[in-house]
């Protein structure tokens, strides 16, 4: 996620006060929002339960698969957090990696590599920063040369980032990249917010080829089309998989991000998702999508964990030293996230103050009057 105007965008909403190091995280909620896109029906958000196991729990025994993103290793307390965690621990287990792991391709390998010497699978799928080419010693043509030597750095450590089958369970990396028609809800007016180059340093640290620039969709629509030469494989997972969990870095719904006028960049939704995303998470889980369906993500560096059309969708993100010091995500101990273990998927993620409270409260994107934290930051700015 672009850094200068996040950790501006986590904000709570207005019945609750910021205070310093107030916890943001509340009970357990229930309730119904509304559902964009093709999925006209009232959208149910509920806290996920944990599956009885079925049929393929022989073969998925002592399976466990944890999940993190966002893991920006360029900061040494998170490259430290990376070499902090136990060999011993997680020998057997598998981590998925939902994007964003180093802005610089040594980073990237560093981190990837403490990952495999820990886990005995790891999966990855491409976020924006590990695209970013400033400071790289390394000349790429663009950002997809450096995507095309990030995956075979992957292929040579032995991390995955294709559809597989391990131990009875479908894992299935989605490629994916934001285009700002995901956005669909209504804008803030009245406030004069910065726009999206200012805000977002993809605009400028990444580099694409000339016909990549000419469609507003034309960057969400290649990554997606990468999946493709992967969908044989994904068929074949769907044949023969009961468990599946799917990921990607960016985010499939707008339902996955605090509504406009609870954020300080209110513009954040036009850089953060693709419908593209979405159409590939339905094709694999169904458009109702069932108990065992579970999508991971990242980006936002929100917590999330919240049920929409019968698809879980998680996100558990390590993100920047500064938001974890203001207690913004919950802090590391908690994480990599154990989401699946021995047939089972696990019963909730815990610190994710936002999903929580669309839980209980209705999405009212048609209201654009900014929340009170909000609208005092934009008087502060014109003063």
């Amino acid at each position: 996620m672009a850094e200068c105007f996040y950790s501006a965008c986590l904000s709570l909403p207005s019945r609750r006060p910021i205070l310093p190091n107030s916890s943001f995280y509340s009970s357990q909620l229930d309730s119904s929002i509304p559902c964009r896109g093709r999925f006209t029906k009232q959208t149910l958000v509920v806290r996920p339960g944990i599956e009885t196991a079925g049929a393929s729990t022989t073969t998925l025994a002592g399976t466990r698969v944890f999940v993190v993103s966002d893991l920006h290793t360029d900061y040494p307390e998170n490259m430290c957090w990376v070499k902090s965690l136990s060999c011993r621990t997680h020998e057997k287990d598998m981590i998925v990696v939902a994007g964003d792991v180093a802005e610089t391709y040594a980073n990237f390998v560093l981190t990837m590599s403490l990952l495999k010497d820990k886990f005995q699978h790891v999966f990855f799928v491409p976020g924006n920063h590990d695209l970013w080419l400033r400071r790289e010693k390394i000349d790429y043509l663009d950002s997809l040369d450096k995507l095309n030597k990030l995956l075979s750095a992957c292929h040579k450590l032995g991390v995955e980032t294709k559809p597989r089958i391990v131990d009875g369970l479908g894992l299935i990396p989605l490629y994916s990249w934001y285009h700002e028609s995901f956005d669909e809800e209504k804008d803030i007016t009245g406030v004069r917010i910065p726009s999206l180059e200012m805000a977002c340093k993809d605009f400028h640290v990444c580099r694409w080829p000339h016909e990549l620039k000419k469609e507003e969709t034309s960057l969400a629509l290649y990554f997606d089309s990468l999946n493709d030469e992967n969908w044989n494989t994904v068929e074949d997972i769907l044949t023969r998989c009961s468990h599946i969990i799917s990921f990607s870095h960016f985010v499939p719904r707008q339902e996955l991000c605090p509504e406009k006028r609870m954020l300080f960049y209110p513009n954040l939704p036009k850089i953060i998702g693709s419908n593209y995303l979405e159409t590939r998470v339905r094709a694999i889980h169904g458009a109702e999508g069932r108990s065992s369906a579970c999508h991971v993500f990242g980006h936002t560096h929100f917590c999330w964990d919240a049920i929409l059309d019968g698809v879980r969708y998680v996100q558990a993100p390590l993100a920047y030293p500064r938001e974890r010091k203001r207690r913004m995500n919950g802090g590391e101990d908690w994480l990599p996230f154990c989401i699946y273990s021995s047939g089972n998927f696990a019963q909730r993620l815990s610190p994710c103050y936002w999903s929580e409270y669309y839980s209980v409260n209705p999405r009212t994107p048609d209201i654009t009057q900014l929340a009170p934290w909000v609208a005092r930051f934009y008087t502060k700015l014109r003063i």
